[in-house]
């Protein structure tokens, strides 16, 4: 099942730029203190850097995956989520519409 609204949480407005636009996401706080950000990827092929554990959850679009240490590309699509480990980085490929993801910490 795809997220389609987020209640109760507190939204930073200024947005997080990356790869000169490609990727674009805001902070979300939720009361209890649990961070997550909503973003886009645009159309590319980009290297993510990870500190904590992520959950990317897939809102809209599509894109394909690869985790640090395997070169196996997969394939999600809304309502799907892929587990990326701390201290980490994937590779990830867009093309066509927009990838839209929520991304989980910790």
């Amino acid at each position: 099942m795809t997220t389609e609204k987020i209640d109760g949480v507190s939204v930073t407005t200024r947005a997080n730029v990356y790869f000169d636009g490609k990727c674009v996401s805001h902070n979300l706080t939720y009361p209890d203190g649990t961070k997550k950000s909503v973003g886009v990827v645009l159309p590319a092929e980009l290297t993510f850097g990870t500190a904590a554990p992520e959950i990317m959850e897939c809102v809209a679009g599509a894109c394909e995956y690869k985790l640090k240490g395997t070169d196996t590309w997969v394939q999600v699509g809304p309502g799907d989520k892929f587990n990326v480990p701390g201290d980490s980085s994937f590779d990830i490929r867009v093309a066509g519409e927009p990838f839209s993801y929520i991304c989980h910490y910790g």
